[in-house]
Formats: C-alpha cells, sequence, structure tokens
C-alpha cells in the first residue's frame, strides 16, 4: 500500500486524470454527437464512443502517463491488453447506464449525458487501476 502511494505514483494518477479528463470529454462530446445529432441508440453510441475515447485515452497515456512502459517495441501488445481492460470498463459502462437510464429513470437527452458522465467517473478508477497494476506495472 505504501508503494502505491509514491510521490511516483500519485503523480502518474494526476497526469492519468488529466489524460483521462481530456478521453471523457471526448466520450461525451462523441456520445452526445451519436445520440443527439444522428438518433443513435445510447448503448450503441456508448460503444462507439468508447472505441474513440480508449483510443484517444491509449496514445495520450502512453505519451504523457506511461511512457517508459516495456511495451516500447511491442505496440499491438499494449494496444490490445489497454483495450481489453477498457473492454471491461466499458460493460460496467454499459451496466451502469442501463441502470441508470432504465431502472433510475435517467432517460431524457440530457439526464442521459448525464448518466453518462457518472458511469464515466465509477469506471475511471478500474481503468486506471487495472492498467497501473497489471498492463504498465514496470512503470
Amino acid at each position: 500500500m505504501k508503494e502505491l502511494l509514491s510521490t511516483k505514483n500519485i503523480r502518474q494518477f494526476f497526469s492519468y486524470f488529466g489524460v483521462g479528463g481530456v478521453s471523457a470529454l471526448v466520450e461525451w462530446g462523441v456520445f452526445s454527437i451519436l445520440e443527439y445529432l444522428f438518433s443513435v441508440p445510447y448503448l450503441l453510441a456508448t460503444i462507439l464512443a468508447f472505441i474513440v475515447s480508449t483510443t484517444t485515452n491509449w496514445y495520450l497515456g502512453r505519451r504523457f502517463t506511461f511512457r517508459d512502459s516495456k511495451y516500447q517495441k511491442k505496440k499491438t501488445k499494449e494496444v490490445l491488453l489497454v483495450f481489453l481492460v477498457s473492454g471491461i470498463g466499458l460493460l460496467f459502462n454499459l451496466l451502469l447506464m442501463y441502470f441508470f437510464v432504465e431502472v433510475v429513470g435517467m432517460n431524457t437527452n440530457i439526464m442521459k449525458t448525464l448518466a453518462k458522465v457518472l458511469a464515466t467517473g465509477i469506471v475511471f478508477i478500474w481503468n486506471f487501476l487495472s492498467r497501473k497494476l497489471w498492463i504498465y506495472s514496470d512503470v
């Protein structure tokens, strides 16, 4: 536990928070455009927004947060692991979206966007810890 709270790890967390913030804005923007402008069903819009934001998150995270990764020459493996971990996060995200929209009743356009923001915030912790403890454990 002490190692998780080291200065280096705290710095990485805040760097990932910034990267995650940009990626979240991309995700919410893509989700909103698909849902509002193109009337894409909210669960499909969630999946498509996830693909765009995960790609953004991988690129920015690699560039700013986990630069000294063991995957310097193994980008395909790294991308596959990131998408695997993020895919699990997507399942959490979809379950949360379904819960918020169908069970809680957040079913207007603005409430769906708020549900997306809430789901993203909850899944953020999973995404950071899985990357830090599994994918980039050497960084």
